[in-house]
């Protein structure tokens, strides 16, 4: 006896516009979802963009003599030419390359370092020291950058007073040593944020593995620097892009420091020298400066990542 499919039934003409209306439905439901982040996306961030892109490719000239009629014209990339050949622009440039080779790794080492003293098995008061490590990040940048400059003013600082009493000269705020001194203060700053991202990579590592690697005879050090460091090399590669952007935007600290030292001028970094033209009311060139910035910022950050992508598998 041979088994007989029930008959099927045809699908109602009216099935397909109900799938269809559904479909919609959901389409609206996702751009509303989503209006929220797109609204302040577009108005805030898009938008300034395009309007320092045109901005940048016009100039402002006057007629009449000082106090005459302004009238802004199309330059095309005159500013862009400007730009490029500033000495005070490519001074300022290589004074940010040359605090970032140097202050980026040192920060990131300490990161590293505190996250491994963290995740081991000895550590005590994990999460105390955790908001310890987190804290300077939560302080303000200007209120931290005061702060520093308070302790190295030699007029103020007690420190400075013990060093000199100690027989070591020591200058803070000389020309040598400021651009030193402000990455002291990003190191500080940074280093408790770094650290936390690092460690969230390790808490993620699964304990299997470390059991294995416990089976196998691995110490403490060996387990650090054959697991641990490898394994967290994705979040090492995204607090460097976070340096990198953060290293050529420099401008907080700077402009604190300027305050009190005549070693910091108002082109010593590019965000620098942006902030000063525009307020000399040079609004197209300062917008060159940032999109110059803004790509080269993009550039490195996007070689950065693609070098130590290529080299650690990623």
């Amino acid at each position: 006896m041979t088994a007989v499919a029930p008959p099927t039934t045809p699908s109602s003409p009216a099935a397909a516009p109900r799938r269809q209306g559904r479909t919609a439905v959901r389409s609206r439901a996702w751009i509303w979802f989503t209006l929220p982040f797109l609204v302040p996306f577009v108005l805030f961030y898009l938008l300034p963009i395009g309007y320092a892109i045109g901005q940048s490719l016009t100039k402002t000239e006057r007629t009449g003599g000082i106090f005459g009629e302004t009238t802004t014209t199309f330059a095309g990339l005159e500013q862009y030419s400007r730009v490029v050949t500033d000495p005070a622009f490519l001074n300022g440039v290589g004074r940010v390359l040359l605090f970032g080779v140097v202050q980026v790794p040192v920060m990131l080492g300490f990161a590293l370092l505190l996250a491994l003293l963290l995740d081991s098995a000895v550590a005590r008061l994990k999460r105390t020291f955790r908001i310890v490590y987190f804290l300077p990040y939560g302080i303000p940048g200007v209120i931290a950058a005061l702060m520093w400059a308070f302790l190295y003013s030699p007029q103020l600082s007690p420190i400075v007073g013990l060093l000199q009493d100690g027989g070591l000269d020591v200058e803070f705020l000389g020309s040598g040593t400021i651009l030193w001194s402000i990455a002291n203060v990003v190191t500080w700053t940074y280093t408790g944020y770094n650290m936390l991202i690092i460690f969230a990579a390790m808490q993620a590592i699964p304990q299997s593995v470390y059991e294995a690697a416990k089976v196998d005879g691995a110490g403490g050090l060996r387990t650090a620097w054959s697991i641990k460091i490898p394994l967290v090399l994705p979040a090492l590669v995204l607090t460097g892009v976070f340096s990198i952007i953060g290293t050529l935007q420099l401008f907080t600290e700077p402009i604190v420091f300027r305050a009190i030292s005549t070693n910091v001028t108002s082109s010593y970094t590019p965000n620098l020298l942006a902030y000063t033209t525009a307020s000399a009311n040079n609004y197209p060139l300062a917008a060159a400066m940032s999109v110059v910035l803004a790509v080269a910022t993009f550039i490195l950050s996007f070689a950065f990542l693609r070098a130590t992508s290529r080299r650690s598998g990623l």
